[in-house]
Parts: C-alpha cells; structure tokens; sequence
C-alpha cells in the first residue's frame, strides 16, 4: 500500500565506494566546502554549514557571526568593510540582513515574502542592493531594489530584471546578468538562456554587453574595480575569472583551473577571493597569481549530529499483517512494525546508512519482506516478523530499482517489479528468480502489478499495448506461460482475484485512451470512469450475476436433496492465536486446492458488475464474493465494498486517500493525508478516527552522515538506471562518482549534500537535471507575510497606493484583497494604519503584515495623508501577488494588441504547456476567436506536456459555412482563425516552451519572434524518493527526429525575426517583441486581406 509512491530520485552506494571514509568528520584545520566568499580590505566572510563566518585576509582566525536557525547566502561587504549584509532564511521567509563585521545582533531590513537576495553596497555604503521577484510579472524575472542600512522604504531601480548585480565604482553603471543562471543544472550549457553581462548607465539607460564567443557562454558574478570588470565564465571549458576592459573591450583570462570550476567570486583593493574545489582561494590582480587560502573551521555542525525523529511524513509504505494485528511501515528508510492497538514499535532495520523500502508481510504472518541496498545494490531480504533470527538476502538481477511485492497466498513466493517495468516472481525457498513479462511502453503510469491466485499457481497482471492501452493477462506459474484475458479494445487495471478462485475481477474504461497518452496536452479535459468488470474463469460456473427472479417455494422444497454440484470453498483457516487474538508463527494456513482456468472463450465469460461507472482507483480483493475500491467525486475518494451476492456497494470508509484489506479479509487498514486508522472490513461505515493507529509512536534514529553517503550513492545510481542514454551521454559514470565522493566527509549540511550532487550530476550535460530538499532539521515555524496586491510610493510622509490590482474574486487563485465587493480602494488613496496602527516611513511597509496571509485585518485607508475621510475596511491578505501581476501583464497586451489592430488580431498567453497554459487558452483563445489574425505569447513558459492541443486548434482551416434563419452565418469550426498567425518566445521558455515554437515551426504556421529559447528537451517521469525525502531527476525522455536526429537540447529554438527588450524600452513602457509582432501580423494582414465569402443565393427547389 503506496502512501503517495512519491517519484523522485534514487542511487545506493556501490561496492567500490565502501572504501571510502564516507562517515569521517570534516577537516576543522584545512576546511572545505566553504562558499560564497566576500572580501575586504581587511576580512573574507563566507558561508559554511549555514552560517556567515569571518577570517582574516590570509584565512587565519576564523569566527562565527551568525547562529541563528536558517540558511545563510549572499554575504556582501560595505565599502568601509565594517558591515556585512547576507540573506537568510528564517522563520520560512529569505529577507536581507545586516551585521557588523565586528559581530553583534544582525539587523533585518527586508520584510516582504518574496525571496530577497543582497547583491552589493551602494558605493557611498548608505544603502543595499539585493534582487526579489515582488514586482516580477512572470516566475522568471528579479528585479533589483535599495534598501537604506538602517532600515525603511525600499527603492525599485530601474533595470527591469535582474540577477547577480554590482555598482562600477562611481555609481553610475551596474554591471549585471539579466536573468537567473541555467547552467547549474549542467555543464557546457549553451542554450538560449546563457547567461550575460550588460553594463547599463542610469543616465541614457544604455547597454554595454561584455563580449561572448558566437557559440556563447555563461559569463556570471560581475566584480567593478575601477576600468575593469572581473566575471566568471566558462568559454574556454570549465568556469575561471576572467577580466573585462571597460576601455578596450578586451576580454583576458586570469585562472586556468581544469579540475573543478570557479564557483563564486568577490573582489575588493586588488584581491579576488573564490571557491573552487570546495576551498577558498585569493588571487592577486596585480601579479595575476593566486593561491589555495588554509581555512580552518572548527564546529559543532549541528545538522550531522544523530537524533532521533519522528514525523508521519516519513511513511511511504505499507503492509498490514494478515489479522491485522500489525501493520509494517517503511519509515524513513527503515523498516518498522507497529501494533494496531497494544505493544510497542518494533524496528526491524535499524539501519542508518541503508535504505530500506517497499515491507510486505508474509500472509502466514510469519515473514516480512523488503528490498534493501545494504550491500550497494537493491537486493530482498526477507526477516521474521518478530525481528529475531538471521536475515535472508536475495540477489535480483533487475534494472536496480524494485517495488511492487506481493507475497503468493502460500507464502512461497513473491512478485516484484523492477524500474524497466519488467516483473518478477523469486522463490523464497531456493532463490531463483523467474522474469514474468515486460511492458513494452515505459511512461507516468507504472500499473504493473501482481495479483496472486488463491491457490499461489497463477497471477493476473497488466501490459500495455504500443498505444498504451492496457490488457489483462494470467500467468501460469507451473507453465510459465501468459495467456490474454481482455481484446485490448477497453483499458484494463489492476485485476484481483477473487478468494474463492471463481472469478477475476479488474477496472475497464473505454474513455481513457487520451489519458493513457499522457504525454499529449489533449487529454486536459479528459475524465476518465471506468467500471468494474468480472470474469468467469471456468466455464461450467454460472454468472454470479444471473438475473434474479422471485419464485414461490414448494413446501417440501426445504427437505430436498440438493444434487446440484457444488464448489468446494477454500476454507478459511484461523492465522491468530485465539488466545492472544495475535499473528502467530506456530499457526500453519491450510493449503488451497488448485484452481482450474478455461481460457479458450475467456473474453465471452466477462460481465460488469453493477456499478455506475466512476472515477474509480485501488481495487483490492475481501473475502470471497467482496471486492473494494476508492471511488473519487469532487475531489474525495471514499472506500467501497461491493457484495456479489448483495449486488450493491456500500461505503466504508467516508474518506481515504488509501487502504489495504487484511489477508483474511476481516481488517482494513486506510489513510488519510498522514492519519492512519485500522477498522473491520465486514462492518458498516466507520466513523471519523475510529481505530486511529498510534504513528507518532513511532521514532527511528538518524545519522546524517551516514545517510548523506547512502543519499549520494543512491543518486549516482539512479542517474545509471534511470537516465534515458544508458552511455551517459559519453561521460565515465564510474569516474565522476570517484571524483565527487572525495567531499563526502567533508559536508557540514544537507544543503552542502544538495551541492555535491549538483556538482556530480552536471557532468551529464543535461537539462531538467535537477535535485535537492532533504532534512536539514530545522524545524522553524513559517510566518506567512500578507500581500493587499498593490504597489505603492511615498507621498506626504505617508505610504500611497500607486496601483492596485484587479483580479477574479470568484477565482481563488486571482482574489485581489482590495477590490472585494465593498472595498473600494482605488490608487491615490492613502495606506494610514494596519490594525489600529499607525503606518509611515520610515517603517518597511511589508513589516505591519508579517504573519497575516489568509487572516482578516483591519486597514485605515482615505483620500488624504492626514487621515480627512479616512475609513476602515477589514481584508484578507494573500500569501502571493504572482497571478495577479501575470493577469495584469497579460490583458495590459491584450488591450495593446486590440488599440494597435483595431480589434482585428487576437492575443493568447499561454504560461506552460500543461493545465494552466490549457486553461489560458482556453480562456483568451476561444472569446477571440472572431478575429482575423492571432498573435500567441510563450515568454516565460514553463512547459510541461506536448502541446498539440495549442497546434491543432490554431491550424484548424475553413470547411463550410452555415446559414440560420436569425442571425449571422456561423463558419465551421467556429473556433479559428485562417489569418496569420504569430509566436512570441523568449530565452526562457523551455521543455515543453521548447517544443511549442518548435512545432509551430515545424508546421509553417507564422514567424517565430523574439530570442532563442531555453533548450531544454528532455523529459522525467518520475523517481523514487530520497531517504530523507529529498528529490532528484534522471531524465529519461528525450527528443529526437527522423530528419535530424537529436536536437534542440542544448540550443533551443531561435526565433525568425530576433528582437531584443533592451532595458531603455522596456523602462519607457515598451515591448519591442509585441510590438514587432504586431507589425508583421498588420502587414501580412494588408498583404493578404481576409475575404469573408458571400452567401450564395437561396436555392429555388419549385422545379
């Protein structure tokens, strides 16, 4: 029973790596992993274990400055060098700080719930530069802010986005890369989203961009030390300083490291001090020479320290034992059983550094089994119930990763899968292992999974088909051999048998197949029923579904004999003690007499039950004659149990999200969010929280650095049995693990973990490459800051609202605080106080909300800052304004568009290529589908699936006309539009934003306008979870043709018409992209007038 079979990544230690000292503590007199280095004239600050830390320009005397709970970053020097300030994430929320260098209480001058990240001092040191996305219009964008050192109104600056960013030491130009790196991810990335260096002057708002190569590079980090700006960059291989001449524009090499790259950099009076190979190293400008600085860093690294934890977000799986009297729990990597009511948590593992996953028990109850990666390769164990004895090892021969056990009824032997969706079945008694059948589609929807006859001699499964429609199959155990059960016309799921071995039951839909092709943006709307077929598997039994007659009795009817021939039912033995009502493993389970199959006219033997078709999931056999099954409407799922000789189903459990039956069929055990709870499986509906199971008893012990070894170890492997090029992409696996693993003693956090694999796993080259979470074990409440959905100025000495924005008050998603009916708030009006106080600058705005997203507060708003007229209105903030803006951007060009074609051309914005990108199609598409030409915006898309559904709606071609009495002719198909058409794309859409100009392309459909796209055309379909809940990818989807083979990873889509949004237009209310899309749709629209065709003439039929 899967929790959430959350899909992430996962990959063990192998054997070879057991050599190394994974669980050595870090060298405290030559420290590594130290980070994000800043230097004066006098100190270097950097981050180690999540704090700020200060040493001496040589290395020596390091000391901690900060302690405090969250993760430190960014740490930037005043110009005097006697002030630090750095970003933290505390109380849930990334803000700027401020400390002196000297040490002492840090002050916090950011208050906003976006994540705020310093960047640098103003030059004259009264101020701090630092990006957020508050006033962002897309996920993708930072802009850059000031904030004065001692606190109060924050400033925007002018640049309209912004990532890593530095004043020239004048003041007047800020050397900066526009957008967020994406390059991390993997090496050698060169994409449309590379990053650059532009040097904007605020007096002419120009641009200057530091020259790249014409294959680009990613140039980052810019340092301003008087004619020259210092960057790191990766044009010659791996990344290295390198220097810009603002004069003569000549770019020169500094470092030459091959080994491992530059990583970050700070510059301050001739020095540049980086990190490189996890060390910290100082560079002297004046002789070009640089050295290895020794850091010593003494600790107490209190993320590494064993503990003991306990959570419910640790399960993710289990198995109720056959009474029912336990239930086995994988819990954070451990195996761990647990009594449904008296005794205490046994943890049958206890294993630190191995994961543990996937517990079954033994319907003798006698055995729980589990797949564990002790030895550095996933193998079975099986162990006794009780944790005593020795622990049986199976090796598997599988693609690496295992799950979905199941025991045969006889407790002989067990069906399993692997990650290349192939199963299994092992023989627990001799250990052989027999392959079973292989899905011959790989995809989202891994549904194979075992269901074991009564007698252990056959299973029934699932295969698909190459249109990913699924069948039934039966495998004889003693035949090894599968024979069909479906046509393979309906989708089939999950078969069961039934316990008497009469009957398999499985789901059938014939709506699913554009769901089943999950890849295809087209399936969106699509809600898949199914009903619950049943079929017959010999062919003298009659259909339990017969139809029933009432008939009157003879009076000596109840005397007769009944000849008729009868079926023997399996018996059901006692499995418990009835003394201690306990699973025992004296008592032995009857054995099952052999089942017969006649598969010759199987198909003709299937009948549907009695049950309206429904959104129906997780179908589990009871006793014999019941079956179970979630059953979901508006978003709930509730348990049924359905009764062939009631022919009816009835409720059991109001609402789960899971559930497992008992193997005697008499217990259920069921889940809802992280609430467990055991009740009868016979009985009626069970209340709310009755039969609660006691989860928070449970407590296993954590060692994090033997688990941060097992947790890189396990992502290596994942990448090995996961990634979709077994050759890896021509890199030597095997070696970058070797090279990698030599930091693992030296990690001082979990976000050091995180680090490290992204270090190893960017030596793939590829995108979507992506990791992290994981328990850092700072368990700090969140404060939740409140947003209005405004912005606002300083006028009067009283805060104004500039804007307010509108939004969809019947849409969750789009509330705007202060446009709710009664409301009334209106830009120009005045912000006076916020719960009976009073609010002005120098007070930080976003202070007076902290902590009250989604609470009712009451605000002093009126038409004048001395509070004539003011009023008070009670809003409810909202923890976010990212929809609000979008929406606001969005039908701000919708408005542009409509004013400069005078109505003739549409816009459609699409955000990504999966549910919100199909509903904002279909919200702007389909109201403007009257018009002439159409103009569709990808900027900012996040991809998601193939977006077909986008190209076929927008290729769709005049096929007829129809004439109605009243009104206007109606064209067929109605929604479309035969103009011209138009894409805008930018340099950071990517994946399925790829693939949409791509296709569009493809099809000749219009120009494609703006920059070359992201580049990023892989896929993943999933990943099992880390450990500690931490994630990775592997992808394993990638695109190729049959014209050109591989492509656009890597590269992206470069636009026919390529125009830059330079910061002066954007500054002066400018979109040069739209607005050149808006010229070529006009001219081919002047070009090419669209002719409405006349109504012919009405037939004359009187002859």
């Amino acid at each position: 029973m899967k929790k959430t079979r959350i899909l992430t990544a996962i990959a063990a230690a192998s054997a070879l790596l057991l050599s190394y000292p994974a669980l050595a503590l870090p060298n405290t007199q030559d420290t590594r992993m130290l980070s994000e280095p800043a230097v004066s004239s006098r100190h270097i600050a950097f981050i180690y274990a999540g704090d700020l830390w200060l040493s001496n320009l040589d290395g020596g005397g390091a000391r901690r400055l900060t302690s405090d709970l969250g993760d430190k970053s960014n740490p930037v020097f005043s110009p005097d060098g006697s002030l630090i300030a750095y970003s933290a994430n505390i109380d849930g929320n990334v803000d700027v700080y401020v400390i002196a260098a000297a040490g002492g209480v840090p002050r916090r001058l950011t208050f906003h719930p976006g994540a705020d990240l310093a960047q640098a001092f103003t030059p004259d040191g009264h101020a701090v530069m630092f990006t957020s996305p508050r006033a962002a219009f897309n996920n993708r964008f930072q802009k850059l802010f000031t904030v004065p050192v001692a606190g109060g109104v924050e400033t925007q600056l002018e640049i309209p986005n912004a990532s890593r960013a530095t004043y020239s030491p004048d003041g007047k130009r800020i050397a900066y890369n526009p957008l967020m790196p994406a390059f991390k991810q993997w090496k050698r990335y060169r994409g449309g989203t590379n990053s650059w260096l532009w040097l904007f002057s605020s007096s002419d708002k120009s641009i200057e961009k530091i020259p790249q190569p014409t294959t680009r590079s990613n140039d980052v980090d810019p340092m301003w030390i008087g004619d020259t700006v210092y960057f790191r960059s990766d044009r010659n291989g791996e990344f290295n300083l390198f220097a810009y001449d603002v004069k003569t524009k000549a770019v020169r090499q500094l470092t030459r490291h091959a080994d491992f790259p530059v990583l970050n950099a700070s510059a301050a009076n001739g020095t540049i001090v980086y990190e490189q190979a996890g060390y910290l190293h100082s560079f002297d400008i004046a002789s070009g020479q640089a050295h290895k600085l020794t850091i010593g860093v003494a600790s107490d690294l209190g993320q590494a320290r064993p503990r003991w934890v306990q959570n419910a977000k640790y399960i993710r799986d289990a198995s109720i034992s056959p009474s029912g009297a336990r239930i086995a729990f994988e819990y954070r990597g451990e195996i761990v059983t647990i009594p449904a009511d008296k005794g205490d948590v046994r943890n049958l593992t206890q294993t630190a550094g191995a994961h543990e996953r996937t517990p079954i028990w033994s319907p003798d109850g006698r055995s729980v089994a589990y797949f564990s990666d002790e030895s550095g390769e996933y193998e079975l164990h099986v162990r006794a119930q009780d944790g005593k004895g020795a622990v049986r090892k199976f090796k598997l021969n599988g693609s690496g990763f295992y799950d979905n056990a199941v025991w045969s009824p006889d407790s002989r032997k067990i069906a399993f899968t692997d990650n290349g969706w192939s199963m299994y079945v092992i023989d627990i008694g001799n250990g052989k292992v027999q392959k079973i059948a292989t899905e011959p589609m790989y995809g989202v929807d891994k549904s194979m999974r075992a269901s074991w006859a009564p007698d252990s001699r056959w299973l029934a499964y699932t295969l698909n088909s190459p249109t990913y429609t699924r069948s039934a199959y039966i495998y004889s155990v003693e035949q090894n051999k599968s024979m069909p059960v479906t046509d393979g016309l309906s989708d089939v799921a999950q078969p069961v048998f039934d316990k008497s071995g009469k009957y398999l039951y499985f789901f059938a839909s014939t709506n699913a197949g554009p769901s089943n092709n999950w890849f295809s943006q087209q399936n969106e709307d699509n809600l898949v029923t199914r009903t619950v077929w049943m079929a017959v598997l010999r062919r003298d039994l009659p259909s339990p579904l017969i139809k029933e007659s009432d008939e009157e009795k003879a009076a000596s009817a109840e005397s007769r004999k009944d000849t008729a021939k009868t079926e023997a039912e399996p018996k059901s033995e006692a499995k418990i003690d009835p003394k201690t009502g306990r699973d025992d493993p004296k008592v032995a389970v009857a054995p099952v007499a052999p089942i017969s199959i006649d598969f010759d006219g199987i198909a003709t033997r299937i009948v549907d039950l009695p049950l309206p078709a429904a959104q129906f999931s997780s179908l589990a056999a009871g006793a014999a004659g019941q079956i179970f099954l979630l059953r979901e409407s508006d978003g709930k799922k509730a348990v049924q149990r359905f009764d062939l000789k009631e022919r009816k189903a009835e409720t059991v459990v109001a609402e789960a999200d899971d559930f497992e039956v008992s193997a005697d069929g008499k217990k259920l055990l069921y889940r809802q969010k992280d609430n467990w709870a055991m009740g009868s499986a016979t009985g009626k509906l069970l209340a709310p929280g009755e039969g609660k199971i006691k989860v928070d008893a449970i407590e296993v012990k954590a060692d994090p650095r033997a688990e941060w070894a097992q947790i890189f170890n396990e992502v290596w492997r994942i990448n090995r049995d996961y990634f979709y090029d077994p050759g890896m992409h021509g890199v030597d696996w095997k070696a970058m693990r070797d090279k990698y693993a030599v930091f693992l003693p030296e990690l001082s956090s979990r976000a050091d973990l995180n680090r490290l694999i992204q270090w190893m796993c960017s030596e793939l080259a590829v995108g979507h490459h992506r990791g992290g979470g994981g328990d850092d074990f700072l368990d700090a409440k969140k404060v939740p800051g409140g947003l209005l959905g405004a912005d606002y100025e300083v006028s009067d000495g009283h805060y104004r609202f500039k804007k307010v924005y509108g939004g969809l008050n019947w849409n969750p998603a789009l509330r705007a605080p202060l446009t709710e009916p009664g409301l009334n708030v209106k830009a120009g009006e005045y912000l006076l106080a916020v719960d009976s106080r009073p609010l002005l600058p120098p007070t930080n705005i976003y202070s007076a909300f902290e902590n009250t997203a989604g609470k009712a507060i009451d605000l002093t708003v009126g038409p004048s800052a001395d509070g004539k007229g003011a009023r008070t209105i009670t809003v409810v903030p909202v923890p976010t304004e990212d929809a609000l803006r979008n929406r606001d951007w969005i039908e701000g060009n919708m408005r542009k568009v409509n004013a400069a074609t005078n109505g003739k051309v549409a816009y459609v914005y699409v955000p990504n290529t999966a549910g919100l990108g199909h509903t904002y199609f279909k919200r702007y598409f389909f109201p403007q589908a009257d018009k002439q030409a159409i103009i569709v915006d990808e900027r900012f898309n996040g991809g998601g699936s193939v977006a077909d559904y986008y190209i076929e709606i927008l290729q769709k071609k005049e096929i007829a006309w129809w004439t109605m009495r009243y009104g206007a002719d109606m064209k067929t198909p109605s929604a479309s539009i035969q103009g011209p058409r138009a894409m805008l794309i930018d340099e950071t859409a990517g994946s399925g934003g790829d693939l949409l100009p791509w296709m569009f392309r493809k099809n000749n459909m219009g120009p494609l306008i703006g920059k070359a796209t992201w580049g990023g055309l892989v896929g993943i379909l999933g990943f099992p979870v880390l450990m500690d809940g931490g994630t990775i990818t592997a992808p394993n989807l990638a695109f190729w043709t049959r014209e050109n083979g591989w492509g656009v990873e890597n590269e992206g889509v470069p636009p026919d018409i390529e125009v830059e949004q330079t910061p002066a237009d954007v500054i002066a209310g400018r979109d040069p992209q739209l607005e050149k899309a808006i010229e070529v749709i006009q001219a081919e629209l002047a070009k090419n007038p669209p002719v409405r065709p006349a109504r012919p003439a009405f037939p004359d039929k009187s002859k």
